[in-house]
């Protein structure tokens, strides 16, 4: 048995969406250390090229705006211009919003939804083809798509749609891993728990107070989003089919405590 290349992702393609900042950059720098090529993706064009040039000349910026359908198709055609096969998808790409019940809009719901839950599957449709191209039985290829522990329990937050849209997103990531099996395509999620990220500002700017509402007493920092997507991207994660893997420190499933919103 060998593992010295377990976690190698040397000549893979990869393609991070919401891969400028956050949870998704972490990724990103992850997947690119590890010896890929990664095409990153966001709404903000300025702000995608800026951090690919951070990340360096093995990330490449694709912006590109996925809330709709027609998002995702012209995102995949940008990057069959570019390659002929995808080995790594992430779906990261994401929206929150909070508000009362009583108060609670349309826009705060299909904003959320759309993007949380609509996006993930229409851009892997939209992909299909590129990732089949690369998935073999040996080698197949990855669609992970980041969830949220707000799918798997509460938090004190009222998040509606987003806490709706990540725990369907969990579940459609086991249809969709049922399905595209078959063609050497293995799908899973990650949910994160407190990250610092623009859409966890009370993480962000409140790290020290969070961690103390977390079994592990820290907030999750780059390596642990990164080593969790590696895992799942490379050879060491090859058997893992429909799982969702909780990076969260513990709250989720070893907190006796109060929870916290991830």
């Amino acid at each position: 048995m060998d593992t010295s290349n377990l976690f190698r992702l040397d000549g893979r393609v990869a393609l991070v969406t919401g891969g400028s900042r956050g949870i998704g950059k972490m990724i990103a720098a992850g997947f690119i250390a590890q010896g890929a090529k990664v095409y990153i993706s966001s709404r903000k064009a300025a702000v995608c090229l800026e951090a690919a040039a951070e990340l360096g000349p093995n990330c490449i910026p694709l912006p590109q705006d996925v809330s709709t359908v027609a998002g995702c198709q012209a995102l995949a055609a940008q990057l069959a211009q570019h390659e002929t096969r995808l080995d790594i998808l992430v779906n990261n790409a994401g929206a929150a919003w909070g508000a009362a019940f009583d108060v609670f809009p349309e826009s705060g719901w299909d904003k959320v939804m759309d993007l949380n839950v609509k996006s993930p599957f229409f851009l892997t449709q939209a992909l299909h083809g590129l990732l089949k191209a690369s998935g073999r039985r040996e080698q197949p290829a990855k669609v992970i798509n980041i969830t949220s522990i707000d799918g798997i329990r509460l938090n004190p937050q009222e998040t509606y749609s987003y806490h709706a849209s990540k725990s369907a997103l969990i579940y459609l990531t086991k249809r969709m891993a049922a399905r595209l099996v078959q063609d050497a395509i293995h799908v899973s999620s990650i949910a994160p728990g407190a990250f610092a990220s623009e859409m966890n500002r009370v993480a962000r700017d409140q790290g020290e107070r969070v961690a103390k509402l977390i079994p592990a007493r820290r907030i999750g920092v780059d390596e642990d989003m990164a080593g969790a997507a590696i895992y799942l991207a490379s050879r060491a994660g090859d058997y893992v089919v429909g799982e969702t893997i909780t990076v969260d420190g513990g709250v989720a499933h070893a907190n006796a405590g109060s929870a916290f919103d991830g």
